[in-house]
């Protein structure tokens, strides 16, 4: 595993369809353009989009727990909140947040890249 997994949101999202991931995808990416990426130890945000048009995921790579919670506390929440309902809201299609509870993960696990075992 790599020496620093870091701290990761992700965020899921199901959707009705290529036109709305992409909607989606433009208009979150927005959001953590004009609200979180020049937080300390804000890493990177990637969007994952379904093959099939149904789901979107961000994650939302953090260096530490620490400065996720950093962004938490002194982040405008309500700003960035009312930026999501908005972008939501102007989709030409529907979008359903499937999280609960805190979206919020560590690696725990890795497996890399290496030579293939003897007999497999």
């Amino acid at each position: 595993m790599s020496p620093d997994p870091g701290f990761y949101s992700i965020i899921d999202y199901t959707v009705d369809g290529f036109d709305t991931q992409h909607e989606l995808v433009e208009a979150f990416a927005e959001i953590q353009e004009r609200w979180v990426r020049f937080y300390p130890g804000y890493r990177s945000a990637r969007f994952h989009v379904s093959t099939d048009g149904t789901r979107v995921y961000n994650i939302v790579h953090w260096a530490s727990e620490r400065d996720y919670r950093d962004f938490v506390e002194t982040s405008d929440t309500e700003g960035r909140m009312a930026a999501i309902r908005a972008a939501l809201e102007g989709l030409s299609g529907r979008a359903e947040a499937r999280m609960s509870g805190a979206p919020t993960y560590t690696v725990v696990r890795e497996v890399g890249p290496g030579p293939q075992r003897p007999g497999s």
